[in-house]
């Protein structure tokens, strides 16, 4: 799993809006923020602000677990384009996420080797895609605001989440710009 910030909002568009319904007269910009979104959970403000990650490697099993959070943008890598990759020689590893169970991980192998057989058989990719495994790779970019991310990493940095997903919430508050973080710290379980 790769995962890449290319675009974030400046923070200033956040003290921009509470300064609309909060004191103006705090020092320091960074305290109100905090106080007011995190403590007070006046978090409206948040949604000022965006990100957008580029995720390369993840699973469709991860997939439809970060599409259940609804208050961000997907635009994700076409199926149909990526299994005419499989007509040819292929890697499993290039097209599957191990999970490291070696009887699940063999037979995502075995799968995806009858999916391109049902291919070169002349099936439409159309059609095979309802063949693929949950750990079929794909790609996306994804963008979600601050209120949003605070939300998706109290979920998803829980023990109980999906590994992957939880690999993936992690990743993406690494890549988080140094100065953002501190709306966000509260929020991640790590450990």
């Amino acid at each position: 799993m790769k995962v890449e910030l290319l675009h974030n909002t400046p923070l200033h568009m956040i003290d921009l809006a509470l300064t609309k319904c909060w004191d103006k007269e705090v020092a320091d910009p960074r305290t109100r923020m905090y106080k007011v979104c995190n403590k007070y959970k006046h978090s409206s403000a948040l949604e000022h602000v965006s990100l957008t990650f580029d995720i390369d490697g993840i699973s469709r099993a991860c997939l439809q677990e970060l599409a259940r959070h609804r208050h961000t943008s997907l635009t994700v890598k076409s199926t149909r384009y990526t299994l005419k990759e499989l007509r040819g020689d292929y890697n499993p590893l290039d097209y599957l996420v191990m999970v490291g169970n070696s009887f699940i991980d063999g037979m995502n192998m075995l799968h995806l080797k009858r999916v391109q057989e049902a291919l070169l058989d002349g099936v439409s990719n159309d059609v095979v895609k309802y063949m693929l495994p949950e750990a079929y790779k794909t790609s996306l970019v994804w963008t979600i605001n601050l209120r949003s991310l605070q939300n998706f990493l109290s979920l998803r940095t829980d023990r109980a989440a999906l590994k992957e997903i939880r690999e993936l919430a992690l990743e993406v508050f690494k890549q988080v710009p140094e100065g953002h973080k501190f709306l966000l710290e509260d929020y991640v379980k790590e450990g």
